[in-house]
């Protein structure tokens, strides 16, 4: 039968497994060790200078959950890993956790759950076809004849089966008796997926932002720019991607030539080394990763009375080496974007928004829908029953509009011809988790208002539905609104800021390569310019970055292409050629 997984992984190769985790935690270590030091010093300085971001929203939004509030919680069959179907009961934390508990009651009880799982990078597939074509192509195989799937495939206990492919780690397995009950399930799973994907990298803390920055910087230097897929989940997890991507081919090589079971079995064996081979990884970076933090915690504690004494001076030696870089930069910048960017732009702007686009105004008509069904519930029999469709609008199922957004992959070679923009998970599950918040705030503001608004107030809405429904008068403004009215307000505003996003997300690394090549080595020259007191504070590439990012700022935003004014029209414009521009890609416009 081949050689057991545990077998593969003795004594060396474990060992060989840890050094290989050990090289990458160093070579990663003075880039993050630089850029805490930098995120130190510039959340010091938005302190000094009360820098902060005013929140222009008109939705209401809620506080943020407890992490241990139940989001979803439900009896199904799950796939045990003594490879026996067991029936479990499975709740959601907000913490997007998933848990197995034995039953109910040892879950009523307070009982740990059997498994906890963080789906982080997972697929989720209902189809056996799509999940065994999925698995075949993540197995480095001889290419030979292929064979049956393997149990549990073979032998799913209930009609409806439910896939999750996990990264490096062994899949699971969901059944159900029911097709609502797996729908509802993989809609969960999904939120699940997006959330431990991006939640993390979306923190402000030091330790995330120099994290994201240093591995951002190592990339480039190994020449990779743009966007990275397995940017996903923890800084461990993160780490221990960059660290099987390199581990897999020498797997590869050293494992597979001794597995001499059927291809079923070897692979098998493939994917539970992979998965022992990327645990051990990730226990030797956690100890690594948790020893570099507090080693610049301690440094930036350090370094915290000289900031601030010395914050003029530092902001002195940045502006300098600023003029300095951009007298390089601009000029070539420019000339790029003029030739290789700003005739693109519009084509750019099309493929990346119009799917985005088509997501929120699906969720829009569902809004609208749900909040006119709980109308008409008032009016039939007052706010009680008008709070009756009220779970329903908040947390609707919102997977339709997800596929929408997640066609911008369908659009990717066009872009990735043009400016090298092949990795858009990133950007589209950003986009969904966008979405998924607007529409939890407008839920939210519905339910509020419903709540101060008399029964007469409510139940006339269902006639004015047309006219954007449900207006009342708020006690601070002396005007009326609409949820709708909020909705589109805000959902103008996140979209223009996707669209730049997107846009600088295909376009910036596009530009940063482009000019590397010929201007590489004479910006870094540039860090003689700094006082070697400041250099811990200040450094040439992020200060190259940002000018890089400033002058594609103002090609995204010259002329009169629809990506210029899309990025720089008021939303209250009223302007009708900008207004028709907007809507022939149904971009956001506060006129509609």
């Amino acid at each position: 039968m081949g050689v057991s997984a545990s077998s593969l992984l003795d004594e060396a190769q474990s060992s060989y497994i840890k050094g290989q985790a050990e090289a990458e935690l160093q070579a990663l270590a003075p880039y993050y060790r630089r850029q805490f030091s930098i995120a130190r010093f510039q959340q010091v300085e938005e302190e000094l200078e009360q820098r902060r971001e005013t929140p222009t929203q008109l939705l209401m939004q809620k506080g943020p959950r407890q992490e241990a509030e139940v989001l979803y919680e439900e009896h199904l069959l799950y796939f045990e890993e003594n490879r026996k179907w067991r029936d479990r009961y499975v709740v959601v934390r907000a913490n997007h956790s998933l848990e197995c508990h034995d039953s109910l009651e040892t879950f009523v009880r307070g009982l740990p759950p059997r498994h906890k799982l963080l789906p982080t990078g997972g697929a989720v597939l209902t189809e056996e076809d799509a999940y065994a074509a999925l698995v075949e192509r993540c197995f480095p195989g001889d290419g030979g004849p292929k064979e049956d799937v393997a149990p549990p495939l073979r032998a799913m206990p209930g009609p409806f089966p439910l896939y999750l492919r996990l990264p490096y780690r062994r899949d699971c397995y969901f059944c159900f008796k029911q097709e609502a009950k797996r729908r509802g399930f993989a809609s969960v799973l999904s939120d699940c997926i997006r959330h431990q994907n991006q939640d993390f990298l979306k923190k402000k803390t030091c330790e995330v932002q120099a994290f994201l920055k240093a591995v951002q910087l190592r990339r480039r230097d190994q020449g990779s720019y743009g966007p990275w897929d397995m940017l996903m989940g923890s800084d461990v997890r993160v780490m221990g991607n960059l660290v099987m991507e390199k581990l897999l081919p020498a797997l590869e090589e050293d494992l597979l030539p001794r597995l001499k079971a059927r291809r079923t079995e070897r692979k098998r064996l493939w994917f539970a080394t992979v998965e022992a081979a990327y645990i051990l990884a990730q226990e030797h970076l956690l100890e690594g990763l948790a020893r570099l933090k507090e080693e610049c915690r301690a440094g930036a504690r350090q370094q915290e009375v000289r900031i601030r004494a010395d914050m003029d001076q530092i902001l002195q030696s940045r502006r300098q080496l600023e003029d300095r870089v951009r007298a390089v930069v601009t000029e070539p910048a420019e000339k790029l974007c003029s030739e290789s960017v700003r005739p693109y732009l519009d084509s750019v702007l099309e493929e990346l928004m119009e799917p985005i686009s088509c997501g929120f105004q699906e969720g829009r008509e569902l809004l609208e829908g749900l909040m006119e069904e709980a109308c008409r519930s008032a009016r039939r029999g007052g706010q009680e029953d008008a709070r009756k469709p009220l779970p329903t609008l908040a947390k609707p199922n919102l997977l339709s509009c997800y596929q929408k957004i997640a066609a911008v992959r369908e659009n990717q070679q066009n872009l990735q011809v043009r400016f090298g923009f092949s990795h858009p998970t990133g950007l589209i599950h950003s986009t969904q988790m966008d979405l998924e918040q607007l529409m939890e705030n407008a839920a939210f503001t519905f339910e509020q208002l419903l709540y101060t608004t008399s029964r007469d107030d409510v139940g006339s809405a269902p006639e004015k539905a047309k006219e954007r429904v449900l207006k009342v008068e708020l006690e601070d403004k002396p005007q009326f609104w609409s949820v709708l009215q909020r909705y589109d307000g805000d959902s103008s505003a996140v979209r223009k800021r996707i669209c730049r996003q997107a846009l600088l997300s295909v376009t910036l690394p596009f530009v940063q390569k482009e000019l590397d090549a010929a201007l590489k080595e004479e910006i870094r020259n540039l860090e003689e310019v700094l006082d070697p007191e400041h250099s811990s504070f200040v450094h040439v590439q992020n200060v190259y970055e940002s000018i890089l990012q400033q002058t594609l700022d103002e090609a995204l935003t010259q002329g009169e292409s629809a990506a210029a004014l899309a990025l720089r029209e008021p939303l209250s414009s009223s302007s009708s050629s900008s207004v028709a521009t907007l809507r022939k890609l149904d971009l956001p416009t506060d006129s509609q």
